[in-house]
């Protein structure tokens, strides 16, 4: 009877984590930016049917990178999670500290249990209704680490190149404006190409609105954001 092959713990996780990061590296990037009035993203996406960024809550904001089918499952959990916790508690017992370990749990549990890790990342992002008060972006990495990051933010792709951009760049108190076009110039330098609003996805957590902070911003607002409106 042969034995069956065997493979040291240590060497099955690394090569979990090398698939994992291989897949992610393939997708299109995406910035995260706090600004004056509340918390930019912007992601590297031509389609218009399928979002990378949406709505989770009220002052709560979700993005993904990677496989799109095994993010999209993330942010359908997270959206239920989050509306069975506000309609038994309270809408503000819902937080993005709360759906940021909720993620890293399961995103952990596949990373250890399952053959195949999810090839994705994804970011939460939660606005502070004040603004003398601190807003909060945590990271989730593939096997469940979560990054909990300030100011800026960097997913997929060319992600430590852009993460070295923004350090160089990034100002605090800066207007929607100035981080628009500072999101996109990281985007575009560290790939050597030029996006136009059309290859965008761009939507903000705005503190300034009632209750529901999120809001797309569509391509024609974009390209006077931008200064390439004719």
């Amino acid at each position: 009877m042969p034995l069956p092959y065997y493979v040291s713990p240590e060497q099955m996780m690394k090569d979990k984590a090398e698939y994992a990061r291989k897949g992610i590296a393939r997708g299109r990037s995406i910035v995260t930016l706090e600004y004056r009035d509340g918390i930019l993203l912007v992601a590297e996406n031509p389609s218009s049917l399928l979002h990378k960024v949406s709505e989770i809550y009220d002052r709560i904001a979700f993005a993904g990178v990677g496989k799109y089918n095994e993010f999209e499952n993330l942010r359908i959990a997270g959206i239920r999670h989050a509306d069975i916790k506000g309609y038994s508690y309270s809408r503000g017992d819902v937080t993005a500290k709360a759906l940021a370990n909720a993620y890293s749990q399961a995103l952990g549990n596949i990373f250890t249990q399952d053959i195949k890790p999810f090839e994705v990342e994804v970011l939460v992002a939660e606005v502070a209704d004040d603004n003398g008060a601190k807003s909060e972006i945590y990271h989730i990495l593939y096997d469940g680490t979560i990054e909990d990051e300030h100011n800026y933010a960097a997913m997929g792709g060319q992600a430590d190149e852009i993460r070295r951009f923004l350090k160089d760049h990034y100002q605090n108190g800066m207007s929607l404006e100035e981080s628009l076009q500072l999101g996109v110039r990281a985007l575009s330098v560290t790939q050597n190409k030029t996006l136009s609003e059309r290859d965008l996805e761009v939507a903000v957590l705005d503190r300034s609105k009632e209750r529901r902070k999120f809001r797309r911003i569509p391509p024609e607002a974009l390209s006077q954001l931008l200064g390439t409106a004719k």
